[in-house]
């Protein structure tokens, strides 16, 4: 920020959320890792510079007041304001609810600073928060989610669209992983492979790999919560014609993966509904977001990280 900014304004700052993870688990050198799969819905965040304290609204929103309380302390220019958040997703559910709120908060201050909040002062802020999904990254990226680092960027999905079903109840994240998960050396081999068959897979526009990775992906992750509808989920999903199921690692959504350019689409997307509700107390689709050639990229500029793991090719 340059030394000479004395004006402020109201700040806007916008996020997008992720439908659960195509890929989440444990790399062969001990990493924590997931794969996003952003999606249209998201948070979005406006602040008003004004008065000597935060205040948030919704008040429960603790984690976003902490950032903000944060980057306020480090600003030249504001001291204090009104912070209120707008969320389109559910909390506890797997859907970077938290994430979409801490970027869109960072963001919103500092576009009333007059500026762009550049992501590694963003992921030093998120560090000492919690475990981060990628979100605030555009297309697809794998992500240290732990670390709150940048893995590699994967690139753009083709158009997807997600029915998703939520299994019910709300899972901690923080706690989640704090206490798990932990896997054996094949496991994460696997891991590995997954992740550079997915990388191939998204660059191609390969959506029956896409697809074949999540499915797996969801099955791995049944041994570090309970899923009793997974597999019959995968068969109804197979049956439909769908490309696979996606699941949110420590949330409680499992969802059907459909391409959009399919015919059959429409058709699909209520026989997707129907086996969802078999399982789920509520049922919602979603639809894969694109950055397009506009969306700002001076947000996304990340320092190096240590190359510790090879980029998926």
């Amino acid at each position: 920020m340059s030394a000479d900014l004395t004006a402020t304004g109201i700040g806007v700052g916008r996020a997008y959320g992720s439908c659960g993870e195509l890929l989440q688990g444990v790399t062969a050198r001990n990493r924590h890792f997931l794969v996003t799969l952003p999606i249209r819905r998201g948070s979005v965040a406006v602040f008003e510079p004004g008065g000597d304290d935060i205040t948030v609204v919704p008040e429960r929103k603790s984690k976003a007041r902490g950032l903000a309380r944060a980057m306020v302390a480090r600003s030249r220019v504001l001291r204090g304001g009104r912070l209120t958040l707008h969320s389109e997703l559910p909390e506890g559910k797997g859907l970077a609810s938290s994430t979409a709120d801490l970027v869109a908060t960072a963001r919103a201050i500092a576009d009333a600073e007059g500026r762009t909040v550049p992501v590694d002062e963003l992921e030093a802020d998120l560090r000492a928060i919690e475990p981060s999904d990628g979100v605030m990254y555009p297309g697809t990226v794998a992500y240290f989610h732990r670390e709150v680092r940048l893995l590699a960027r994967l690139g753009t999905l083709p158009p997807l669209t997600i029915v998703t079903g939520d299994e019910g109840g709300a899972v901690d994240t923080v706690e989640f992983n704090r206490a798990g998960p932990c896997f054996g050396s094949a496991a994460k081999h696997e891991y590995d492979r997954l992740l550079s068959e997915l990388g191939v897979a998204v660059a191609r526009g390969d959506l029956a790999g896409i697809g074949a990775v999540a499915t797996r992906s969801a099955v791995l992750s049944a041994s570090l919560r309970d899923r009793p509808h997974l597999d019959a989920t995968i068969d109804a999903a197979r049956a439909i014609g769908a490309l696979g199921v996606v699941v949110a690692h420590s949330g409680t959504t499992t969802g059907i993966l459909l391409a959009d350019h399919d015919p059959r689409l429409r058709v699909q997307v209520l026989a997707a509904r129907r086996i969802c509700d078999s399982f789920a107390c509520s049922v919602t689709v979603h639809h894969s977001w694109r950055p397009t050639a506009d969306t700002p990229r001076d947000r996304v500029h990340p320092s190096p990280h240590p190359r510790a793991e090879s980029t998926p090719r």
